[in-house]
């Protein structure tokens, strides 16, 4: 089969809500041969099953739904003119920055001055958590359900658990309740919550539905269908304690346990991975660690806000723009190493020579703490925080006129 090649300066590898925001910024920013590939029929990600508000309250100043969301940055994108293609999937991104992707009309290679990784995430499946039991039909993840009921109008389930207090699997506690179904709890393995309180109050407490904690499933029952779960309690090791297990007749068991960001196609094009993050490792200009690739978004760390995803591939468009512009971008020689009580930052790597947003998140729970970033021992940024969860991202403001050219920088949360 031949092979269609073309030159452009920017590709854009998916067209959900960091995509759309990179390449909004990147044509403000002068740089007008971009291309956005989109694998569905439409732009928008996953924004377009997002039926509920919250959305846009930092990014608009306004809440909105993710279907509005995402509608503003697609008309911009119409409006502008910047050129994307639908039903198209990328099969490979190469270190050498050539794309190659498949729609109904064939193979295209495009040769990219630079390539912007915006994949976003998948949810966590049954098969990754090993629950044993039977393969009956009515197990699914909470995003597939949304896509079920937001999508194509169909309601899977009447009697429902959920595993996993993850915000999809809360909002789904919701929109399940209201279309009729009986979710009889939510149940999460962690002491400590995995979604945001905002979601436990208005998706979970304002209907009844109850959240147990330490709790999780460990048999699933039925033939052809669904017909309940085993629900166990388990130790501070997340290990079931015999005993504690309880039968809960159900058709449905929605997971909502995790997000994976799509990291196969950075892989291909020799992009190291943070096994913290399971995203790209990347510098504060969100370049990884192959020269022209970028990643922001999902795919470089899960948020809990879009409007952090639109706000970071904004900045990230910055920097692609000046690498554009000029073949490079400054060497960023120190890194970033947080101690025990912080799961993950981004970036991993900074130049020292300029201002940069710092993003984290702590690995439990922690009230009265203060987060600090230090370098040889001088204290560089702190930020004060009544309580610190997992679920809530952590951002702080790091000023370039207190750093060193040498030394590493220690973040730390102290409590």
């Amino acid at each position: 089969m031949e092979i269609r090649k073309e030159n452009v300066d920017v590709v854009i590898v998916g067209g959900g809500p960091a995509g759309l925001a990179a390449a909004v910024r990147l044509y403000e920013k002068g740089v007008r041969d971009i291309l956005i590939i989109e694998r569905e029929r439409h732009l928008g990600g996953i924004l377009r099953q997002c039926i509920h508000d919250g959305f846009g309250l930092t990014r608009f100043r306004t809440t909105l739904s993710g279907l509005e969301y995402a509608r503003r940055f697609i008309d911009q994108v119409k409006e502008l003119g910047i050129p994307y293609v639908t039903d198209t999937t990328v099969l490979e991104v190469s270190s050498g920055k050539v794309v190659t992707a498949v729609s109904s009309g064939g193979l295209v290679q495009w040769q990219a001055k630079a390539v912007i990784l915006t994949m976003g995430c998948r949810e966590r499946t049954r098969g990754a958590l090993g629950i044993p039991g039977e393969r009956p039909t009515g197990v699914f993840t909470a995003g597939v359900a949304q896509a079920y009921m937001n999508l194509y109008n169909r309601m899977p389930a009447k009697e429902v658990v959920i595993l996993g207090s993850g915000d999809i699997g809360m909002i789904m506690a919701r929109r399940l309740t209201l279309e009729g179904a009986h979710v009889k709890a939510v149940f999460e393995i962690q002491p400590y919550p995995s979604g945001l309180p905002r979601n436990i109050e208005q998706c979970l407490n304002d209907y009844g539905i109850p959240l147990f904690l330490s709790h999780t499933v460990t048999e699933i029952h039925g033939n052809a269908r669904l017909s309940g779960v085993t629900v166990s309690e388990v130790d501070e090791r997340m290990k079931p304690i015999p005993g504690t297990e309880k039968e809960y007749a159900c058709d449905t068991l929605i997971l909502s346990v995790g997000l994976i960001p799509e990291n196969e196609l950075s892989l291909d094009a020799g992009v190291t991975l943070d096994q913290r993050t399971k995203g790209a490792l990347v510098d504060e200009y969100f370049q990884t660690d192959v020269e022209g690739i970028f990643a922001a978004g999902n795919v470089l760390h899960v948020h809990d806000l879009v409007d952090f995803v639109s706000m970071e591939a904004e900045d990230l468009a910055e920097s692609a723009a000046e690498y554009v512009r000029t073949g490079r971008l400054p060497e960023c020689p120190l890194a970033v190493r947080p101690d025990g009580n912080i799961s993950n930052t981004v970036p991993q790597r900074v130049s020292g020579t300029r201002a940069f947003k710092l993003s984290m998140r702590v690995n439990r729970p922690m009230k009265d703490c203060r987060v600090v970033v230090r370098q040889n021992g001088v204290e560089l940024a702190s930020k004060k925080m009544k309580k610190a969860i997992p679920a809530e991202m952590i951002q702080l403001a790091v000023k370039t006129d207190r750093i060193a050219q040498n030394g590493d920088l220690e973040v730390s949360v102290e409590c």
